[in-house]
C-alpha cells in the first residue's frame, strides 16, 4: 500500500523524553506491536527523536520528529498543531490531555483518575486543574481508551464519561526471555557493585509508598545479609522517606541504593539480578512492574489495592500496603523460601493475559471503524 492511501497516526511520545513510567511503558507496548500494520503511517514526536528511533527502530511506515518547545503547553497549544496540519494526520493519540487545537480525530488514553479518590498524594491545584482537562480531553475525544476494569469504573463514577474501550498494559517479551541468573548476577555485581538485593523499581512519589519497604529493611535487619535498590526518576518528593532515611546510621545507609535515568536494558539487567521484587504502592491505575517481574522469574509481593486487586493470581503473595507487619512478613518469606516453580506458573498466566498484541488489535479495529466517519475540527 503506497504511503498517501494509509492511515496517518501521530503519537505524543514526550514521555519518552524523561524515566520509565507507566504511560511510557504502553505507548512503547502498543506502538512496537500496531507498527507491524502497514495500512497504518506513524509520526512520532518528542524532543529526542534519534532516542525513539533507537527504541522503535527503522520502519518504512515510521517518521520520527522533533519538537521545537519543551514547555508542555507550548507542545500542545503550538508543536503538535502545525504537526498535524504538516503532515495532514487523520489521528492524534495522546497520553489524558489532548491538544486544544483539534484538527484531527483524537485518540485519548486516561490511564486513571487517581488524584480524585487519593488527594493526600496529589496537590490541591492539580487535581482541581486535572480534573477539568482529563474531563475536557475524554468529550473532546473521539476514541477513549483506558487500560483497567478499575480505571474504567473510576473514569465513569467521577467524570462522568462512559465508553470507554480497555487497552490493558502488557508485558514486553522481554522480560519472559530466559537468561543465565548467576552471569547476570556476577554482571551486576561487577558493574554495580550489588548483591544479593531487593529491588522496587518505580519512580518517585508519596503513593509509591517506599517508606515501607525501608522500614522492613530495617526492622528485619535485612541489611545484615542483603541490599537494598530502588530503580526509578523522581516525580514528587516522599517527606516520608526522606525522612526515616536520614535517621538510619551511616553503615545502614550504605546497603542502600537508588539509581535513576536508566535504559531499558540497564533496567532489566538490574531487574534479573535481584533476589526479590516487592510493588507496595498504595494506588495505580493499572500497575505493570510486579507483572514485569514475575515474568523475569523473580519472586515477587504485590499491593493488593485499586488496579492491582484485579492481579488476583498473586493471591498468598499479595498484601495491604497499610499494614507494616503483613508486608514485613511476606517479604521474610519470598527470601527466605524457593517458591520458584509457583512463579513459574504465575509467568505463564501473565503471559497469556496481558500481551500488547491483543491491545493493538483493540485499537487497529477502532481505528478501521473511525477512519471513514467525517468530523468536523
Amino acid at each position: 500500500m503506497s504511503i498517501k492511501n494509509r492511515t496517518s497516526i501521530f503519537v505524543d511520545c514526550h514521555v519518552f523524553d524523561s524515566g520509565f513510567q507507566g504511560t511510557r511503558t504502553y505507548i512503547q507496548g502498543l506502538y512496537t506491536e500496531l507498527i507491524k500494520y502497514q495500512d497504518l503511517n506513524f509520526f512520532l514526536g518528542s524532543n529526542d527523536p534519534d532516542n525513539l528511533a533507537a527504541i522503535f527502530g527503522k520502519h518504512s511506515n515510521v517518521t520520527y520528529l522533533k519538537y521545537r518547545y519543551h514547555n508542555k503547553y507550548l507542545r500542545l497549544l503550538i508543536d503538535i498543531p502545525k504537526i498535524i496540519k504538516k503532515n495532514k494526520i487523520d489521528f492524534a493519540h495522546f497520553q489524558y490531555i489532548v491538544s486544544p487545537l483539534k484538527r484531527c480525530k483524537y485518540i485519548v488514553t486516561t490511564h486513571d483518575v487517581l488524584f480524585i479518590d487519593f488527594r493526600l498524594y496529589f496537590s490541591f491545584f492539580s487535581k482541581i486543574i486535572n480534573t477539568i482537562l482529563y474531563k475536557q480531553s475524554g468529550k473532546r475525544a473521539d476514541i477513549r481508551l483506558t487500560v483497567s476494569e478499575y480505571s474504567k469504573h473510576k473514569i465513569e463514577q467521577h467524570l462522568g464519561l462512559s465508553h470507554y474501550v480497555i487497552t490493558p498494559n502488557a508485558v514486553d517479551f522481554a522480560f519472559f526471555e530466559e537468561y543465565d541468573k548467576e552471569q547476570v548476577k556476577a554482571k551486576v555485581a561487577e558493574e554495580f557493585f550489588l548483591k544479593d538485593y531487593i529491588i522496587y523499581v518505580s519512580r518517585w512519589e508519596p503513593r509509591k509508598n517506599q517508606q515501607i519497604l525501608l522500614k522492613a529493611f530495617v526492622d528485619l535487619e535485612l541489611y545484615k545479609k542483603h541490599q537494598l535498590l530502588f530503580l526509578g526518576n523522581e516525580s514528587i518528593f516522599n517527606h516520608e522517606y526522606h525522612n526515616a532515611f536520614e535517621q538510619l546510621n551511616p553503615e545502614i545507609k550504605k546497603k542502600i541504593i537508588t539509581i535513576k535515568n536508566t535504559d531499558f536494558q540497564t533496567m532489566l539487567l538490574l531487574l534479573r539480578g535481584a533476589k526479590v521484587s516487592v510493588y507496595p504502592s498504595f494506588a495505580e491505575g493499572f500497575g505493570i512492574p510486579p507483572l514485569e517481574s514475575v515474568a523475569a522469574k523473580i519472586p515477587t509481593i504485590c499491593s493488593n489495592k485499586t488496579a492491582m486487586s484485579d492481579f488476583s493470581f498473586f493471591n498468598k503473595f499479595y498484601f495491604d500496603p497499610n499494614n507494616q507487619a503483613e508486608f514485613n512478613q511476606k517479604l521474610k518469606q519470598i527470601l527466605e523460601e524457593d517458591l520458584s516453580s509457583e512463579f513459574e506458573k504465575m509467568a505463564h498466566t501473565i503471559k497469556e493475559n496481558y500481551n500488547w498484541k491483543k491491545s493493538a488489535v483493540i485499537l487497529y479495529q477502532l481505528l478501521k471503524q473511525k477512519t471513514n466517519q467525517s468530523t468536523i475540527y
